[in-house]
This record gives C-alpha cells, sequence and structure tokens, in this order.
C-alpha cells in the first residue's frame, strides 16, 4: 500500500477549500454556528488564540482610498489566513508563526534599477507617510475581509530606487526559512514564494506596501514586518514577509502559477465571470458571515483600475 506523506502532496491535490470548508461549517452550525453569527462573534472555525497585540504605530493619517464597509476584528483577522510558510489550513499560520524572527529585516531591492538599495524594515516604515487603508481583500477559495491595513504605495519606494526604461514587471521574494517556517519542509508549492505585478499595476495608487493592521505592526501570521497588499486581485497576489524586490524585464515566474498554471494567471484579477477549474467565483462569504455575497469585478475597484486593462481579455489573461 502506497503511503502519502505530507510533503508528496502536489498543490492540485489539495482538497477545495469550499468542499471541506461547507462540510466544517454544517457540522459547526449544528453546535450553535448560526447563534454565534447571529451574535456578531467570529466562526468557530477559527477556534485559535488571536495574535497578541503588537507595536502601536503612531502618527498614520486616514486614506481617502479607504471603503467605508464595516471591518472584520482583529481575532478575525488573526485566526484566519492563508500562509503556507507555516501551514494549509486556515488556523495554520496563527498556531506556527510565533517562530518567526520580524527583527532584524531587510528588504533587498535589485535588478533593472538605477539605485539598488537594501533597506532596513525601520528605515522602509520612514520612507514615506503612514496611511490608514480600509480594503477589501479577496481569496480565491471564496472567502473576503475588510482590513484596516497601515502603508503607503508602493509606489513611493519604487521612485526611491529609480527603475530603468527596461523595467517592466515587480517581482517580489518572501522569507523561506525552514527554521522559522515549518511549511517550507513541504513541496506544496516552490520555495521561496514568488509574486509579481506589471509596472503600471506596482505604481497604483491602490498597491500597498503594509507594515500593519489595525494600527499595530504587522502580527507574524499576516506577513510580518512588510507586505504587499494589491486589492483588486486575489489574496494570493499580495506576498507577506517580503525580503526582496526584484525589477525585471520579463514577466516573473510567480509560485502559484507554477505550480498550477491552469488554475492561476499571472494577473488574477478579481473576475466573477471567470471561474476557478474546480469552483465558481460568482460568490464570496465575508468572514463572521453567513449568507454570501455577490463577487465585484476588481473586487470593487474597477472604477480605479480597469483601465489598466483596457483591450486585454480577461478571460484568457486570469
Amino acid at each position: 500500500m502506497l503511503i502519502r506523506r505530507p510533503d508528496d502532496v502536489l498543490p492540485s491535490e489539495i482538497t477545495p477549500e469550499p468542499l471541506y470548508r461547507r462540510r466544517r461549517e454544517f457540522m459547526q452550525a449544528a453546535g450553535g454556528l448560526l447563534a454565534l453569527a447571529a451574535a456578531g462573534l467570529p466562526s468557530p472555525a477559527a477556534a485559535v488564540e488571536p495574535a497578541k497585540r503588537t507595536i502601536r504605530l503612531m502618527g498614520m493619517q486616514p486614506s481617502p482610498l479607504s471603503t467605508t464597509e464595516a471591518q472584520n476584528t482583529w481575532e478575525q483577522i488573526t485566526t484566519y489566513n492563508n500562509f503556507y510558510e507555516f501551514g494549509t489550513d486556515k488556523t495554520d499560520p496563527a498556531e506556527n508563526a510565533h517562530t518567526l524572527v520580524p527583527r532584524p529585516w531587510t528588504v533587498a531591492v535589485e535588478g533593472e534599477v538605477r539605485k539598488p538599495r537594501t533597506f532596513d524594515i525601520d528605515d522602509l516604515m520612514k520612507l514615506a507617510p503612514l496611511q490608514e487603508r480600509i480594503y477589501r481583500l479577496r481569496c480565491v477559495e471564496g472567502w473576503s475581509m475588510v482590513i484596516p491595513w497601515v502603508g503607503y504605495s508602493l509606489s513611493e519606494l519604487i521612485r526611491q530606487v529609480e527603475p530603468t526604461g527596461n523595467a517592466k514587471y515587480v517581482e517580489y521574494l518572501t522569507l523561506a526559512d525552514v527554521k522559522q517556517m515549518p511549511g517550507v519542509r513541504s513541496r506544496v508549492l516552490e520555495w521561496p514564494y514568488v509574486e509579481g505585478l506589471r509596472m503600471d499595476e506596482a505604481m497604483h495608487p491602490l498597491t500597498l506596501l503594509c507594515v500593519g493592521l489595525y494600527g499595530q505592526t504587522l502580527p507574524n501570521q499576516c506577513g510580518a514586518p512588510v507586505r504587499v497588499v494589491v486589492p483588486w486581485k486575489y489574496g494570493f497576489k499580495s506576498g507577506k514577509s517580503i525580503v526582496k524586490i526584484r525589477f525585471t524585464e520579463k514577466e516573473p515566474r510567480t509560485a502559484w502559477n507554477k505550480s498550477a498554471p491552469s488554475e492561476y494567471g499571472f494577473y488574477s484579477n478579481v473576475n466573477p465571470d471567470v471561474d476557478h477549474p474546480r469552483w465558481s467565483q460568482a460568490t464570496e462569504r465575508r468572514i463572521g458571515e453567513i449568507a454570501k455575497r455577490k463577487t465585484l469585478p476588481f473586487n470593487g475597484y474597477g472604477e480605479q483600475v480597469a483601465s489598466l486593462y483596457a483591450g486585454m481579455d480577461l478571460r484568457k489573461l486570469y
């Protein structure tokens, strides 16, 4: 009999999130899930300890780019996460990310730039005024959150390093340290985790270089100490715990696109009309709610970003 070890399991063989989540939610409902939801309490699907409050960030300004939708709670945001470096279950990051050491930390910026530079995290946090930006985050599995991120537009950093005319894409690489990240021992993805954007996407004011949430520095399970947030794309485009940013002439080969190219395209814009091969993207479930809601094109940011894709076939360039 063939026994499969966890690190033998390919991404395409992982049970789709909606299937096992529906089963889990059905079982939880028998124990009072509906009553908890009616009371506005977090789902017991995330029955792990929320992150302790981190360092308070001072001098933040509210951003006109924020949504006015109700925010998810600190408890929900820090107990229900995708961060495969700490495990593939949604509660794994909250349980395992205490091993991450977010300081000291540096981010190297290299490639097609006139001024390559390595930023210490504390210098990076002072590079531009910090803003609180309340963004929706929509994940490819069908769930969403509204999160009060803290940071500044990635374009502020990009201007500092002066990209050359050959810089067509921005690639960002995340930490892959097996001593700090137990999930890196698995073969679920090729490590380090790599994501990227076209230059005009990276320069868009909505694209956030994020150093905190809820007015605090980032908890480990949420991508400490620095990550990217691209609110009109599925959540896996928003790389966590970034250690390198590289400017390239060619489109980067990104982690999920390498692993399952038929399922995860380079652009990964939220598009309710383009289904994932294994489930629909037409609806989503906001964490903490039972009822589903319609998925908005570009996650509701179409007015700001649709012009970036004028003339493109977003069914083929998914």
